[in-house]
């Protein structure tokens, strides 16, 4: 059995930073806070917690003082800064460019919009840490959309300004764009004061594609990732809508020998959020399993 990992999956800059900066500060400290999961894959987060790292959430920070926290890639609203100010925490702020750069970008638009009486819609999933940093450029005053049912929430006869969470389907918000400019023509709105931004992540964009190749070339393909990225749900969908023997796991132990029988090939992929030492595993795994299968 032909089995082989896909060169382009793996972490993204953002995430590689983080971790990376995580890992430099625990090389000198015995224990560093993190806000939130440091990537949404279980397996990582679990590793570096043997090394450390400690999450906490938001009401657990407010309780902290005069000590060490990591914002990680997805980026924070401009309170978690006030808070660190006030209880003189020291901030190790690995927030990705991409991410900063969107942030900057929501907020001017707010400002800008506002004097026009605009609305801000973010198109991400809500609760996503990301999307909480953007929404906080708003005063938490941005509609956040995931289904055309969401736009409900949209008044269309005024100026709208659309962006979109980075790690979203480049698909999903070009139709979330087409919904919009459906529902500003039935409302008698004019076109001209829309403003769509398509602001997903070129290093996450890029890979549909180059997934939708790799998943043509292998008889199964094992997308690996944690349940809880959003990138990793939009990517799949990707490589399961080319190859349907395609399936998704967290780890080797998810593996159902089943899904082998009759395969000479198997592709193993996965999110941005997904490390390549547990890419690795799961290829281990297989090739143990492939030598136990009948021929």
């Amino acid at each position: 059995m032909n089995v082989t990992i896909d060169k382009n999956s793996g972490y993204c800059f953002g995430v590689e930073f983080a971790i990376q900066m995580a890992e430099d500060e625990l090389a000198n400290e015995s224990m560093l806070y993190c806000l939130g999961d440091i990537v949404h894959n279980r397996m990582e987060v679990e590793r570096l917690h043997q090394r450390g790292l400690r999450i906490i959430d938001r009401e657990q920070l407010q309780e902290l003082h005069d000590c060490k926290v990591l914002i990680r890639a997805h980026g924070e609203p401009p309170e978690t800064y006030a808070l660190a100010l006030r209880n003189n925490l020291e901030l190790i702020d690995a927030s990705c460019p991409v991410v900063l750069k969107l942030q900057n970008r929501v907020k001017h638009a707010f400002d800008s919009t506002t004097r026009q009486n605009g609305q801000i819609i973010i198109y991400g999933q809500p609760g996503h840490a990301e999307v909480t940093g953007l929404n906080g450029q708003t005063g938490n005053r941005s509609i956040i959309v995931m289904t055309e049912a969401d736009l409900d929430q949209v008044d269309f006869t005024r100026p709208v300004t659309l962006f979109s969470q980075t790690t979203k389907s480049t698909a999903g918000f070009y139709h979330m764009k087409q919904l919009i400019e459906q529902r500003i023509a039935a409302a008698g709105g004019r076109l001209e004061s829309f403003d769509a931004n398509d602001s997903i992540c070129r290093q996450v964009s890029n890979r549909e594609p180059a997934l939708r190749k790799f998943a043509l070339e292998y008889d199964v393909v094992l997308f690996v990732s944690g349940r809880k990225s959003s990138n990793g749900k939009a990517l799949f969908s990707v490589v399961h809508q080319t190859n349907p023997r395609s399936y998704f796991i967290e780890n080797e132990q998810e593996l159902d020998e089943t899904w082998l029988q009759g395969a000479a090939s198997v592709g193993i992929c996965g999110a941005t959020s997904t490390p390549m030492w547990l890419m690795q595993r799961v290829a281990d795994r297989v090739e143990q399993m492939g030598e136990m299968l009948p021929v």
